[in-house]
């Protein structure tokens, strides 16, 4: 059985551990950007090279970004630093992969002309293209964004291989509003944590819910549970990573929606298994984090229910629908279009329990975990459970067990597709 008390000992995960990131810098405001971006992936175990085009230096010094990165900044391809006077070489042998942020309209447009006269577009031209991906962060006007010999030289640079990120919509620095900013360092430090994780559910469309749902009894009061949704929100963000397009079911939760992922938020069980059967047909994979109320009132009260001389309110009680049993009754799951993963949160017998409620709900996973040693933390330890028995995932964070878990579900519906017992 999994160990379910809480670890004082873990610790923070670094998704960069070992990683080395040359990030490069060209000419635009959203500089200053660069700078937090820096640290971030200092402080996700990166070590971080900075190359700055000449025109990035007038908006944030090469000092700055040394004091960041605790590495020599680089600026002129002649810098006299490299014994063999090949930074455009040196700098990139090494590399796991090259992000520049901000990428401004004229330095895409020099390196979808192979042109080379700074170091680093030069860099950019030189490095080995099998194995140092290329990741372009645009930022620059909201015209300039729009123009076509814009999108022209995007479409060609994700043709020639580079990586074109998206772009912000907002305030920008001339005044204006609108798409073209940089993405935020966050949404950066996502874009390079997912370039380096498995795409094994490329191409896959998943449905998740998560968190758990409020049954009114009157305009203040309702039933609820402790579920945080943090194990859902992760296994959507892991489910993104792996490639997959995602669409996350939250009850009420206060979490950020995971970058890349399609949100719809509900509250109660009804409107749950409402969305989650409206996604049903476009789903190849379901996997039901949710803590869902088995019942609820049958009428909520209209007014606050006030204390009073007659006793304890009385309520009538319906059972909620069972929204796991019914997507695994849904035709596409009899036909084995669409994978079902269930999850038991239970307070005892956890194997046991979970068994019996695999075999009840009628799908061929179901992952157990103890509730009151999960809701509202960011670790985790679980259960897996087929037909065949069960097997442990050890406590971790749960972004480190949505990915076990994802990576496990791909094997499954590969040996599915294959044949394979």
């Amino acid at each position: 059985m999994p160990n379910y008390r809480r670890s004082a000992t873990l610790r923070p995960m670094s998704d960069l551990s070992n990683k080395h990131i040359v990030l490069g810098l060209s000419g635009g405001i959203a500089c200053y950007k660069a700078a937090e971006l820096c640290r971030a992936l200092v402080k996700q175990g990166a070590t971080v090279q900075v190359v700055m085009t000449e025109a990035a230096a007038q908006f944030v010094t090469p000092v700055t970004m040394q004091a960041l990165s605790n590495q020599t900044v680089y600026v002129s391809q002649w810098d006299s630093r490299e014994p063999n006077n090949m930074a455009h070489i040196n700098l990139t042998r090494n590399a796991h992969a090259i992000l520049v942020a901000p990428a401004s309209a004229d330095f895409m447009a020099k390196l979808l002309h192979g042109r080379a006269d700074d170091l680093l577009s030069l860099m950019c031209l030189a490095r080995p293209q099998d194995t140092v991906p290329l990741l372009l962060a645009p930022a620059m006007n909201k015209e300039m964004w729009a123009h076509p010999a814009t999108q022209r030289n995007m479409s060609q640079l994700r043709q020639d291989g580079a990586i074109v990120l998206g772009v912000g919509q907002g305030d920008q620095a001339c005044g204006e509003v609108g798409d073209g900013r940089m993405l935020e360092p966050d949404e950066l430090l996502y874009e390079l944590t997912a370039l380096f994780q498995p795409k094994v559910l490329q191409g896959k469309k998943i449905l998740i819910s998560a968190g758990p749902t409020y049954e009114a009894m009157d305009p203040v009061r309702g039933i609820t549970n402790l579920s945080s949704g943090k194990m859902g929100f992760a296994l959507a963000r892991a489910a993104h990573e792996a490639g997959a397009s995602v669409q996350l079911v939250a009850g009420p939760v206060s979490l950020s929606t995971p970058y890349g992922v399609a949100r719809t938020d509900v509250r109660s069980a009804l409107e749950m298994h409402a969305a989650v059967m409206a996604q049903v047909e476009r789903a190849d994979i379901f996997i039901a984090t949710a803590a869902v109320a088995d019942w609820r009132p049958a009428q909520a009260a209209t007014e606050k229910i006030k204390k009073g001389s007659e006793g304890l309110p009385s309520f009538e009680w319906v059972e909620n629908p069972d929204i796991l049993a019914d997507v695994a009754a849904h035709p596409r799951s009899q036909a084995g279009d669409l994978y079902c993963v269930g999850f038991a949160a239970e307070t005892q017998y956890l194997q046991a329990q979970a068994q019996a409620k695999r075999e009840r709900k009628g799908v061929p996973l179901m992952i157990g975990n103890l509730g009151p040693a999960t809701f509202g933390q960011d670790d985790n330890a679980l259960l897996v459970i087929d037909e065949q028995g069960a097997k442990e995932l050890p406590r971790a964070a749960k972004l480190i067990l949505a990915r076990q878990l994802l990576a496990d579900i791909a094997l499954r519906i590969s040996s599915k597709t294959k044949g394979q017992v």
